[in-house]
Formats: C-alpha cells, structure tokens, sequence
C-alpha cells in the first residue's frame, strides 16, 4: 500500500521547483508552504542532478512538511525490469510520490505502479503532455488514446491518481467521467497551468467533482511575490469548486 499523502485541500497547487537554483527552489518554498491550498512540491531533474536525489530531498525537508513528488522527467517509459530498482533508489531517497508515465507498456504500467505500491511511494500516473504536438491527431507520436489506455491498466493495479494536460479541460472531463464510475474519489494532477495555457478554474469545473491539484512552476516561481501568485491560483481553485 502506498504511504498515506494527504493533500491539506480538497483542491490546490503543488509547486513545481523547476527554478534554476538550489537556492531559489528552497526560497520558494519559504514563501509559499504557509499558503493554504499549497498541498505540495515536485522536484525535478534541477535539483535532483544538481545534488542527487536523497540529498535533495533531504534538503527540502528542512523548509517544509508538505509532500514532496519526484518527477523524474516522465518515469516509466523504461524497460519494465528498471522499475523495481528505480522505484527501490527513490524509496530510500524518501519521497512521497512519484510522477509516472509508464508508456513502455503494460508489464511497464504493471512493473513501475506496482512497485511504487509495494514501497509506500505514491504513484501519480500520467501519458499525456501538454502540448499540441504530442499526440498523433496534432501531429505528434503518441496515440491519442494512449492515456486512456495507460489509466485503465493503473486502476486495475492500484493506481487512483492521475496526471492529466492542464491546458485541455476537455480531456479532464473526458477522463473524470470515466474515472468516477470506477473509482471512489479520483484525484487528478494537472500540469500545464499559466504560460501554457491552462486556468486552474476552468479545470476544477471541468472535473465532474474530482480533487484537482495544478502544478504550477513559472507562474509562482517567477512572480514578483510568490506566495501572492500562490494564493491567487488557490483562491481561483476554490471559488471554482
């Protein structure tokens, strides 16, 4: 069983800490873990290539309580056997979660969901990005279909949250639909918010009742005042709920 992370609100913003700096990630995050609604961080590959992941996080968990989410730049488009050790080296770094996109197949989906399970990691599963270029329909190389199909395989493992574009209210609603007759409470991360595009609001109404949760990086990193941005994106989700 996955370890229990309890995202404080029923919606909200985890910040991504994509900024350029050590500093400035841990700097956002003293201006921004105070703010309610504010339910977590992903950490990317900044932070983690910089000071290797154990350490990162290590770091950041002097500045906050709230959950910390690895992004290992889209995980699981791997070999399905990279899953057991992958998932062991973040189980011992201590994160929370991990952002999955296990594109590789269904042993991979099997292999990188299931062994996030198996070690308490919280598995965030995604296949989608949020460009127009990525799947097939707007010229890209990925099927149109194929979130769907990566979705149904994690539920069926365990799985109950899920990453879905950000800037595409159309497919939350598409795939909250399909979710809430299979899932008790679906709960959707939706990156994409802000420069590209995506309005936390509109995709709160676009969940059919689902928890959603932004993440959102330039939009609060790169504000003048971040815990402001912060709280206005917040506030937005809220109002919309």
């Amino acid at each position: 069983m996955a370890r229990t992370v309890r995202f404080r609100t029923r919606h909200g913003v985890i910040v991504a800490l994509d900024a350029e700096t050590v500093d400035d990630c841990k700097r956002t995050i003293d201006l921004t873990t105070a703010v309610e609604g504010v339910v977590g961080y992903k950490l990317g590959m900044t932070m983690a290539l910089n000071l290797g992941l154990a350490e990162a996080v290590r770091q950041l968990r002097a500045h906050t309580d709230l959950p910390l989410l690895y992004d290992h730049q889209k995980a699981g488009p791997d070999v399905f056997d990279m899953a057991a050790k992958f998932v062991a080296l973040c189980a011992k770094a201590k994160v929370d979660g991990l952002i999955l996109f296990p594109l590789a197949g269904p042993r991979a989906v099997e292999g990188f969901v299931g062994e996030s399970l198996k070690q308490g990691i919280l598995p965030l599963v995604g296949g989608d990005l949020p460009f127009p270029d990525y799947n097939m329909s707007g010229g890209g190389y990925v099927a149109d279909d194929a979130l769907e199909r990566i979705i149904d395989k994690s539920v069926e493992v365990g799985a109950n949250h899920f990453v879905v574009p950000g800037n595409t209210p159309d497919k939350l609603a598409h795939h909250s639909a399909r979710l809430k007759s299979k899932l008790r409470a679906p709960v959707f991360v939706v990156p994409g918010i802000g420069p590209l595009g995506g309005k936390i609001g509109d995709l709160v109404r676009a969940a059919n009742g689902c928890s959603v949760y932004g993440v959102v990086g330039r939009a609060v990193y790169g504000a003048p005042d971040q815990a402001v941005a912060a709280r206005a994106l917040v506030d937005e989700a809220m109002a919309a709920a």
